[in-house]
């Protein structure tokens, strides 16, 4: 991609950052106070769209278990306005392109040059369609299953998905309950020998389509199929199909892996040079808080070494 002389000269014009984050959930985040406290000017751009934003809770994350993702992110935005290494922007970034050794991101407000790139976005999700889902999505339905499934222990739980790896989950699952009933909702792949394994541990699996979700105030009370029956459950889990959006990096041609999500090394490097990534778009994918903010941070520590690295007058050393 090639900028116009006006926009060229529009970029040269901004300050450089060290790092430009893109995203700020709990990697984003980390990364831009490990940085700061490394001392190197970060700018964090967020669309303040999270996928998490419905969930009430959040659990697992240590001195804050039981918070809601929003009260999270809110709280690491206070704790970087005390450093004024870090600037936040509300805003979208729609590119990102390589300019010889730095990079102009253009978002809805401007642009910016920086020395390197975070990618923090995290996914988008596409759920089962069902009418009433999202009704009862982050309060009685939910996909996290180390997050949530403590609070459902030993009730009767769904899960709903339709993809080929419902047994694995459903084995998961059944560590907090075993009225268990997987619903592939006609699609969902699980072998006879999957089926037989779960089989043992009381999982039962409903291959016949499912047409919705029934509940009240209380939360979720069924599963309706389509020939009309309404199977009783308390709370269900459902696998999404998650993808990373990341449009506005094309240009810097990511090697992404089998299932889509962003290639990295064990510090968050990309393929591409200067560019990293943390939290859910590397894989394994969607993870608890606590795991994507340590992603943050070990990725922060690896960016500040590169940028040690790439000083002039360390590489004339």
């Amino acid at each position: 991609m090639t900028l116009t002389h006006d926009a060229a000269d529009a970029a040269e014009a901004a300050p450089l950052w060290d790092v430009v984050i893109v995203g700020a959930g709990p990697a984003g985040l980390s990364a831009a106070l490990n940085l700061a406290r490394a001392r190197r000017r970060v700018l964090v751009l967020d669309s303040n769209r999270p996928r998490n934003a419905v969930t009430l809770a959040s659990h697992g994350f240590l001195t804050r278990d039981g918070i809601s993702p929003m009260e999270l992110r809110s709280l690491g935005r206070d704790e970087l306005a005390n450093y004024p290494e870090v600037e936040f922007r509300k805003t979208v970034v729609t590119t990102i392109v390589r300019d010889g050794d730095e990079f102009i991101v253009t978002d809805r407000a401007g642009r910016s040059r920086s020395r390197s790139i975070l990618l923090t976005t995290g996914l988008t999700e596409k759920l089962p369609a069902l009418p009433s889902l999202r009704t009862f999505y982050g309060t009685s339905i939910h996909s996290c299953v180390a997050c949530d499934a403590y609070e459902y222990a030993d009730k009767p739980i769904a899960l709903l998905g339709e993809t080929n790896d419902l047994a694995a989950r459903a084995l998961h699952l059944s560590q907090w309950s075993r009225d268990l009933i997987v619903f592939t909702n006609g699609v969902g792949e699980i072998s006879e020998a999957d089926e037989a394994t779960l089989g043992l541990r009381g999982i039962r699996i409903d291959r016949r389509p499912v047409a919705d979700v029934a509940g009240d105030r209380s939360g979720l009370t069924g599963v309706v199929l389509v020939d009309g029956e309404t199977i009783p459950r308390h709370a269900m889990f459902v696998r999404p199909v998650w993808s990373s959006g990341l449009g506005y990096a094309e240009s810097l041609e990511i090697d992404v892996s089998s299932d889509g999500l962003l290639a990295v090394d064990p510090e968050g490097r990309t393929s591409a040079a200067a560019v990293y990534a943390a939290g859910d778009s590397t894989p394994p994918g969607p993870q608890q808080l606590i795991v994507a903010a340590g992603a943050g941070a070990r990725t922060a520590n690896a960016i500040n070494g590169d940028l040690i690295a790439m000083d002039p007058a360390t590489r004339r050393q």
